[in-house]
């Protein structure tokens, strides 16, 4: 089995910059970031294979920017200009299996709350 821990979250105020990292145990191909925020359903926020290829969602709006370093199993997500509307818990997801969005990954981490507030 896959397991995922993320870190990173915590407090940022509107504009301000935020990094999120995650590290898995395992053998992944596909690893990436899904939020839940507030009263929404859960999307996708980028993902990047073991090919280091990216894919972002739209809804990212050209402010996140997702990066994998392959020796150390890890995955990054950097924000940037932080939005209050960015508020919510972000998921370090990853799957060993060549899925492509938008099938699911099969392996999530417990989330990592990010909350931007002045």
């Amino acid at each position: 089995q896959v397991q995922l821990v993320e870190s990173g979250g915590g407090l940022v105020q509107p504009g301000g910059r935020l990094r999120l990292s995650c590290t898995a145990s395992g053998s992944i191909y596909l690893m990436g970031w899904y939020r839940q925020i507030p009263g929404k359903e859960r999307e996708r926020v980028a993902t990047i294979t073991s090919a280091l290829t990216p894919n972002y969602a739209p809804s990212t709006l050209d402010r996140f920017t997702i990066s994998r370093v392959l020796h150390s199993n890890t995955v990054y997500l950097q924000i940037e200009h932080a939005l209050e509307e960015d508020t919510g818990v972000y998921y370090c997801v990853a799957d060993p299996q060549r899925i492509t969005p938008p099938q699911m990954p099969q392996y999530w981490g417990q989330g990592t709350q990010v909350t931007v507030s002045s």
